[in-house]
């Protein structure tokens, strides 16, 4: 018998311990990133001043602003979606989606 060499028995505990410090950082980063808003998400009227949207169309930013309240408050009121204008249209739609809380990914 090679006295040098680690037994099966030694592996185990290492391997466990390996295992369970793993999980307990994948949790706490999970934990970490799931209810995280993007810069700006927390003030919808004044959004618009935190990201750049230059080169945007006013209709755009005004739906932008709209679509940003609609996340913040989706809890509360379902979403009314806009029709018309089609700058307004698209800049709800990512208004809605930049605020929308992110969960983890």
């Amino acid at each position: 018998m090679d006295c040098t060499a680690p037994s099966i028995e030694m592996k185990k505990p290492l391997a466990a311990w390996r295992q369970i410090l793993s999980l307990s950082l994948g949790a706490i980063l999970a934990g970490c990133a799931s209810t995280s808003l993007r810069p700006g998400a927390e003030d919808p009227a004044r959004v618009t001043d935190t990201i750049n949207l230059s080169g945007f169309p006013p209709e755009y930013k005004r739906g932008f602003t709209a679509g940003c309240e609609s996340a913040r408050h989706a809890s509360a009121h379902p979403a009314q979606h806009p029709r018309g204008d089609a700058a307004l249209v698209q800049g709800w739609k990512d208004g809605r989606d930049y605020c929308t809380r992110r969960t983890g990914r």
